[in-house]
């Protein structure tokens, strides 16, 4: 089959969803390549690049319509573009077909296949196909640079001969793949990070990533987003009012929020009101990464930035992945490849389009002269967070009962062994000689004695294991140092050995210890 991408027409979209290194991952899978002309050069990717990875350059978006088998777009395609394609050839881009009902028609009509990238499903193993992810992942970092470049401080905190400069204060709204990525530059950048979502269990997320999670004084318990396909369900009234009161108190303190709320097939939710707007401080900087369809912020404009009368600058742009052009085609043009690794299942250059796998039917939304959107839910679901219960707090009682029950089973148990022990010695005296049973007894009680100094040892310095062998080693040593004086030759050599070999292993252990907890300080 030949795998073919024309030059975006979209004003201002500088992706592509074909580049020379995803051209060669393609031949590998037995397909061929041609692109139109100039339609890398917006990422980078100069056609010299794609000649040299033996990929057709034809000069015009119908040559390359009427070359290719599959063809493969970033934006959705347009009524024109529609218009050109065939009964047998297949459509991989955004579709977005829950607000694409025309486009849907068109491609029923012509009878092509269309896969849309937008209607991956969120399951493991489709991950490496998720364009949403890839294109939210961008957009998330570019959000955090965009911020930094409308904001007249620093986002750490400096001490300077010229004076202290306190670190920049951020509010991430939304933990999905966009907020998460916003933390994680946030935090590298050294701005101090709050981060909100509904979904309570992402808090671990947000904190491993050194930001603070916002909690909400609110009883109500929320949706796991997992059962939502990883976004966020809406939330009550109640909720929301509890919500807008959380950041109507943090408003005036902080210097950037960075909002990424979207609910599927919703209007984004208004978050950042226009009064909360108006607590910011002068040169405050808001970032609404769901301004394409609304804003979460009140006085958000599509496309466009403005400055509020109290000096709030409100960025609303759409294309923050297309304006890195290069990054954004080089993980759009792998989710294409691996898609299409999904659907060439031998390698041999032949499409197989399984409609009885998940991702693949899916992200179909057209074949064969019918409309197959929307899919059935896919047979494996994504898995929810497993909630966690806290462990009930004992009262003073309690505790001192299990005291007591675990200090009985301790005493019983020894009891017992000292019961059986001495059977077991007294048995062995009625047939043994007195002689033996002598230095048996002597070896019997060194046992019991070594064993409760050993395991007892506290590691609070070392490795379980590194305490026990330490212990070990220490009554070597003392039983060692009382025989150094023994007249026979042999036992003072054994005995010196004896001291030698387990101080390095002590002193090892030492230097072994030192070296681990230096790795995990900072120089």
């Amino acid at each position: 089959m030949k795998i073919g991408a024309p030059k975006e027409i979209f004003p201002g979209e500088n992706r592509v969803a074909m580049t020379p290194d995803s051209a060669l991952q393609l031949q590998k899978l037995g397909h061929s390549c041609v692109i139109e002309t100039g339609a890398g050069a917006a990422s980078g990717f100069e056609d010299a690049a794609y000649a040299a990875a033996g990929v057709e350059i034809v000069p015009s978006a119908e040559a390359l319509f009427a070359a290719a088998d599959v063809v493969v777009k970033v934006r959705e395609a347009t009524a024109e573009e529609m218009g050109r394609l065939r009964p047998d050839q297949t459509l991989i881009a955004f579709f977005w077909p829950a607000q694409n009902a025309e486009m849907l028609e068109l491609a029923k009509e012509k009878g092509a296949t269309v896969v849309a990238m937008d209607m991956v499903p969120r399951i493991s193993r489709a991950q490496k196909m998720d364009a949403l992810s890839s294109m939210a992942n961008i957009a998330g970092y570019r959000a955090v640079i965009e911020a930094g470049n409308n904001f007249g401080r620093f986002f750490t905190g400096q001490v300077t001969a010229a004076g202290k400069v306190p670190p920049a204060k951020v509010l991430v709204v939304g933990a999905g793949v966009a907020g998460l990525a916003a933390i994680g530059t946030s935090t590298s950048l050294g701005a101090i990070t709050l981060a909100f979502d509904v979904r309570p269990e992402v808090a671990e997320q947000i904190e491993s990533m050194g930001a603070e999670f916002v909690y909400l004084d609110f009883a109500e318990a929320q949706q796991d987003g997992a059962a939502t396909g990883g976004y966020a369900a809406p939330s009550s009234p109640e909720f929301r009012e509890a919500q807008l009161k959380k950041f109507r108190e943090l408003a005036p303190d902080v210097d950037i929020v960075i909002t990424t709320a979207l609910i599927p097939g919703r209007p984004a939710p208004k978050l950042w009101t226009e009064d909360m707007v108006a607590m910011m401080k002068r040169g405050s900087v808001i970032v609404d990464l769901a301004a394409e369809r609304g804003g979460n912020c009140d006085l958000t404009v599509k496309d466009q930035k403005i400055v509020t009368p109290n000096g709030v600058t409100i960025v609303g742009y759409t294309d923050f992945p297309s304006r890195m052009g290069t990054q954004a085609s080089t993980l759009y043009a792998n989710n294409i490849r691996h898609m299409l690794t999904d659907l060439t299942p031998g390698k041999d250059g032949v499409i197989n389009h399984n409609m009885e796998d998940d991702v693949i039917r899916g992200a179909t939304v057209a074949k064969d002269g019918a409309i197959t959107f929307p899919p059935p839910p896919p047979k494996i679901q994504a898995i929810a967070a497993v909630k966690r219960e806290k462990p009930k707090e004992l009262t003073p009682e309690e505790k001192r009962a299990q005291e007591v029950a675990a200090f009985k089973a301790q005493t019983r148990q020894q009891v017992t062994l000292l019961a059986v022990g001495g059977g077991l010695l007294l048995l062995a005296g009625a047939f043994a000689p007195a002689s033996f049973m002598a230095h048996f007894i002597v070896f019997v009680l060194s046992v019991y004695v070594g064993f409760q100094v050993i395991w007892n040892v506290s590691h609070s310095l070392h490795t379980p294991l590194m305490a026990i062998t330490n212990a070990i080693s220490s009554i070597i040593i003392l039983g060692a140092l009382m025989q150094i004086g023994s007249g026979s030759w042999l036992v003072m050599i054994l005995a010196a050995l004896s001291v030698l070999m387990a101080g390095v292993n002590i002193f090892g252990g030492f230097m072994v210890t030192r070296r681990m907890l230096a790795m995990f300080q900072k120089s």
